[in-house]
């Protein structure tokens, strides 16, 4: 009887351990040895060796700490399923007559009957779990829980605005299709996060002055995404600036250059009035795959930090969403930004004159930029 019930509960904790049951599998290896240890205190103490006179009191303890592990086990076992609740009810009897056995007041009547039951309700859960884990479903009724845990969870409010993953070229559309509409979002730069407009709709252009909280003096910029879009749409550059362009593109560096109707051409369309200045406006190619396919799919953006007006720029999208997310259509998530402040400008509209002058010093320090140009001057 040792032997058969305490293999019947190492194979149900086995059955569960392989069904990733590990709160089941603990309870029936508990009960293995719950049942070995009554099986052989039965049997040894009360024949070979009789408790008594004082020799007790280990056995005593030792019933009392299972009935207290068992008392546990059945609250865990009521949120499983019924036959667990069962076979842990049965063991608590169990530890009772353990516990009776070790004061020598065991009546065989109840003894006798809780063994029977004790029997029924393990073979079924036994059986009941090998026939449900040799067929991947459930033959043998296994029963609810009666008692249903809720864990309760940290519960995010859902973000203000679409918040698309970069890397995925479903997200890359989304934001496209959003800009292409005339939505303003948030984009991931080669520097900090920007708002992004589409220079087709002067309207979204117009959104992002009230979405920063920008003065209507200072000008915006435009990103292309290559240099040959520029050098398509022909506009009046001197050779000395076309070279330094090709040392600065792509990268951190924008060239003010000067106006002009060209600027259609290259697909800024209704929105040219709304981009730069009257007479000039700052150009810069980014050194960031994912923006240019996105401006690929769009043609030019109108740029801007994603920060409130004089505030600190924003170097991920969580900042983005949560200072500026309820007043846009979509952010495209990229992680940490490359730098931590935003790009260099360069004002480049009398390079042939008198040379450039650094209007903005950002993430590319004013000597490299002026390092370059001398660099392509001097050539």
């Amino acid at each position: 009887l040792v032997l058969v019930g305490g293999s019947v509960q190492l194979l149900a904790g086995f059955l569960a351990f392989r069904k990733y049951d590990h709160l089941g599998g603990a309870a029936f290896l508990t009960f293995s040895a719950l049942w070995s240890s009554y099986g052989a205190t039965r049997i040894i103490a009360g024949h070979a060796m009789p408790i008594g006179g004082g020799k007790s009191e280990g056995f005593t303890a030792g019933s009392v700490a299972f009935l207290v592990l068992n008392t546990f086990l059945m609250v865990l076992a009521s949120s499983l399923n019924v036959v667990l609740l069962c076979v842990t009810l049965a063991m608590e009897l169990l530890a009772v007559c353990f516990l009776l056995f070790a004061l020598e007041n065991l009546p065989l009547l109840f003894e006798t009957v809780m063994l029977c039951i004790f029997s029924i309700i393990c073979f079924y859960g036994a059986t009941a779990s090998l026939a449900n884990s040799m067929f991947g479903k459930d033959l043998m009724m296994m029963g609810p829980p009666l008692l249903i845990v809720e864990c309760l969870k940290d519960t995010e409010d859902p973000p203000p605005c679409i918040c698309p993953k970069s890397h995925c070229t479903s997200g890359l559309r989304t934001i496209a299709d959003l800009l292409n509409t005339g939505a303003v979002c948030g984009v991931p730069t080669d520097t900090v996060y920007a708002l992004a407009a589409s220079c087709k709709h002067p309207q979204a252009i117009e959104k992002v002055y009230r979405i920063k909280d920008r003065p209507q003096e200072k000008p915006i910029c435009i990103f292309i995404s290559n240099l040959d879009q520029l050098r398509a749409a022909a506009p009046p550059i001197s050779p000395l600036l076309w070279e330094f362009m090709e040392h600065v593109y792509p990268g951190g560096i924008g060239c003010i250059i000067k106006k002009g109707e060209w600027l259609k051409k290259l697909g800024v369309g209704a929105g040219y009035s709304r981009v730069g200045t009257q007479d000039s406006i700052m150009i810069r190619v980014p050194d960031l795959t994912v923006l240019v396919h996105l401006i690929d799919m769009t043609g030019p953006l109108a740029i801007t930090s994603a920060n409130p007006s004089g505030e600190v720029d924003s170097t991920h999208h969580d900042m983005v969403i949560s200072r500026l997310g309820h007043k846009l259509e979509g952010v495209l998530c990229d992680g940490e930004s490359d730098e931590v402040v935003a790009s260099t400008v360069v004002n480049c509209t009398k390079i042939d004159e008198s040379g450039i002058t650094i209007v903005r010093e950002g993430c590319i320090p004013a000597g490299k930029v002026m390092q370059i140009f001398e660099r392509v001057k001097s050539r």
